[in-house]
């Protein structure tokens, strides 16, 4: 199958470098007389250091896009085309290609003008910028140096400040000199005078000025001969309404009355005054606050069952200082049923789904959201042998209750009201009949998430999560040859398919600003119930285990550690760096983590050049074994991706990667020979795979196809299979992967 894929692939690539290949001797044909094609940008500086990559955003001609920063494959494919445009086949090439872009010198000059702006905005006052062409053989293609002239950097002298306003005069007098970022001695940096700008600008906006915008603020700058000092002064001018009008003092507003009404056709809003008030941050007899009102609109917007939130204020007539507000409430529709048919491809058995979903989101008049989940699901299985049953069946029902704020006895009411916050209870029931064995697990679990906008970081604590899973039945077939049979026991798959009960506690953190972005989570189970088990002096089983009512209960603690930074090239290229670690340890009541908990390797999102748990732990080589997915997992897992991201077309991207990684095991067993992680010997068994990857970006969704060969494979030690890369086998080196989403 994967020779299949890849004789149907490697075409297509080949294709592609040649169309690229072609373009540097094709392109210059859509070039007219006296024209030139814009080969390539450069930018240089005549001060040492300087990082010119920052001027880049403000070069207003490129040159003809890169995939991956090195081919320039779109006007390769445009420059195949002819000239007849009533050809499908031409028109077809030009709509995917992109024409060439032809130099154009007065853009040039007004780059100039741009990059000696932005550098005058940096403090080089009398800086200056040209730029050089060096045309190529053919005298069709030309290349552009911009040349960078800044001269002197200016300095910020002395600071000064006339606040017109007596009542912000005061009020000013705490928050506008000692501020870092802009003092006496930096740089003279025309962007922080507009920071300046806007801090006091948000400052008194959020202490009753509602009528204040960053307008009112200017700046007189004064140079002193012979220096390259420049003296400041902050202007904040009196308030006035039109050009003519006469000035008078900024007016400092208070809320006055907080009332709610029921818009887009409503009669009456379906919420209890309470909740409305809780996540209402306007509060009468305050000053106005414009950060209070952002976050007003940004708590309604978290209710599920609010459509849209319209806020207005009103200067009351008979006085002159204070603001009605009124508060606008649309709402969603309380009730909704879905209904969502699946199909489904294990190892290529088939099979189909469907879920049922009612969901109620105002179920107690207080913006909670409650949902419950019928799921069946059906799979043929082939390739059993000995078995009676050859079917999948699985069936589960799924009930959440979710709070859109904190229910947790004795914090203030304040507290409550200041957090962003979701408080979620959950319970389900799950049944799974394989011809091997039959399982149930039941699952519940109380659990908050909240986020802090400000700081861009979302936490989530699972203040108890319970899992008791249960095995009704299992195949005389499977006990035999897998769990009882002398030769072929494995402590592993036995732990895994006995009853089992685990209490577990959790905390996550996640930040994102978009360049990094970082996860970090840590849970432990077993030990509140080890604590109390040794409290009350309870019996152990045959294996030497506590026990919850019979069933002996999971206990180890995990913690796994997520980063990813994006490196931006160009408006059409980047590079994304990812390392994720995790490490789990079973102890005291457990001595084999449950398989949900063990890390596994391969597959879409780790190291791509094999596939899903087919890599690992160590250098355990695995067999071809119907379940021998048990062994391929481990207690430690390490993952290091590189991938050059780059748009092609349309909404096609591609990627060129390359992953490294493994899994391990803390502790030496049997059934995984090479498994154990030891610390000299680790760096050898890390597993490298490359390959290239096509993405199709819908905007809501991300479809990818991923192809990855093994590089270095650490399961084998003779040279030939170990260093994959250097006598690649596609047959048993390359892998194929789907999936949605990126991998990092």
């Amino acid at each position: 199958m994967a020779r299949q894929i890849l004789n149907k692939i490697f075409p297509s690539v080949i294709f592609i470098f040649v169309i690229a290949a072609l373009s540097g001797c094709s392109s210059s044909k859509f070039v007219p007389d006296g024209c030139y094609l814009l080969d390539d940008v450069k930018v240089e500086s005549d001060v040492d250091g300087m990082d010119v990559s920052l001027f880049k955003p403000y070069i207003r001609q490129q040159g003809n896009s890169k995939w991956f920063s090195v081919l320039k494959v779109p006007l390769g494919a445009y420059s195949l085309s002819g000239r007849d445009t009533t050809k499908w086949i031409n028109r077809k090439l030009q709509d995917i290609g992109e024409g060439p872009v032809l130099f154009d010198s007065a853009q040039a000059d007004l780059t100039c003008k741009d990059l000696a702006t932005v550098l005058q905005g940096l403090g080089y006052i009398r800086a200056t910028a040209d730029y050089g062409l060096n045309f190529g053989r053919n005298n069709k293609k030309v290349k552009v140096v911009y040349r960078l002239h800044p001269g002197v950097r200016y300095h910020v002298g002395d600071i000064s400040y006339d606040i017109q306003d007596t009542g912000i005069d005061s009020l000013l007098k705490d928050i506008v000199k000692p501020h870092p970022r802009f003092h006496e001695g930096m740089p003279f940096l025309t962007g922080e005078l507009e920071n300046e700008r806007e801090r006091i600008t948000t400052y008194l906006n959020n202490n009753g000025y509602y009528s204040f915008h960053k307008d009112f603020i200017s700046f007189t700058a004064d140079t002193v001969a012979g220096s390259t000092n420049i003296d400041l002064t902050l202007h904040l001018h009196k308030f006035r309404k039109g050009g003519d009008d006469e000035e008078t003092e900024h007016q400092r507003y208070t809320i006055g009355n907080v009332t709610f009404s029921a818009s887009g056709g409503l009669e009456r809003i379906p919420l209890r005054k309470s909740v409305l008030e809780e996540n209402t941050l306007i509060e009468a007899g305050e000053p106005f606050n414009a950060g209070d009102l952002q976050n007003t609109y940004n708590r309604f917007g978290r209710l599920q069952i609010v459509k849209y939130t319209n806020i207005k204020f009103t200067e009351r007539a008979d006085s002159s200082n204070v603001l009605d507000c009124d508060i606008g409430i649309s709402t969603n529709k309380i009730n909704s049923i879905s209904f969502q048919p699946e199909g489904t491809n294990t190892a290529g058995d088939l099979g189909a789904a469907a879920s049922l979903t009612y969901e109620n989101r105002n179920i107690f008049r207080g913006a909670e959201t409650f949902s419950i989940k019928l799921r069946g699901a059906f799979e043929a299985i082939t390739g059993l042998e000995g078995y009676q049953n050859q079917d999948y069946e699985e069936y589960s029902l799924e009930a959440r209750l979710m709070f859109p704020r904190f229910v947790v006895p004795f914090l203030s009411k304040e507290y409550k009201k200041r957090s962003t916050a979701m408080s979620e209870l959950a319970v389900s029931y799950n049944m799974q009949n394989r011809p091997e064995f039959h399982r149930r697990v039941f699952s519940a679990g109380w659990r908050y998430r909240w986020d802090d906008v400000a700081s861009r970081r979302s936490y989530k604590f699972d203040l108890i999560d319970l899992n008791y899973i249960y095995m009704p039945w299992i195949s005389t077939t499977f006990r035999e040859e897998y769990l009882d049979d002398v030769s072929n026991r494995n402590s592993i798959l036995r732990y895994n398919y006995e009853d089992l009960f685990i209490m577990k506690f959790g905390f996550g953190m996640s930040y994102n600003n978009g360049v990094d972005a970082y996860k970090l989570n840590v849970e432990t189970s077993g030990n509140f119930l080890n604590a109390i088990s040794r409290m009350l002096r309870r019996g152990r089983n045959a294996d030497g285990q506590y026990t919850l009512f019979n069933i002996a209960f999971a206990q180890y603690v995990k913690g796994d550690f997520d980063f990813t930074h994006l490196f931006r090239i160009d408006r059409n290229n980047s590079l994304a760096f990812h390392f994720g670690f995790g490490i789990a340890y079973p102890y005291a009541n457990s001595k084999v983590l449950p398989f949900e908990k063990r890390y596994f390797s391969g597959g879409a999102n780790s190291v791509r050049g094999w596939s899903v748990r087919g890599l690992g732990p160590g250098k355990f080589k695995g067999t071809d074994g119907a379940i021998d997915f048990i062994n391929q997992t481990g207690d430690l897992k390490l993952d290091l991706n590189l991938e050059l991201r780059s748009f092609l077309f349309w909404k096609i991207y591609g990627a060129v990667f390359v992953d490294a990684g493994n899994i391990w095991t803390l502790r030496s067993y049997e059934e995984q020979p090479g498994g154990q992680f030891k610390f000299k010997d680790f760096y050898k068994q890390i597993a490298v795979a490359y390959g290239l990857g096509i993405r199709f970006n819908f905007d809501f969704f991300i479809l990818r196809f991923d192809m990855g060969m093994k590089a270095i494979n650490p399961a084998y030690d003779s040279k030939e299979e170990h260093f994959a890369i250097i006598h690649p086998d596609f047959s048993r080196d390359f892998a194929f992967h789907f999936a949605v989403g990126l991998p990092f």
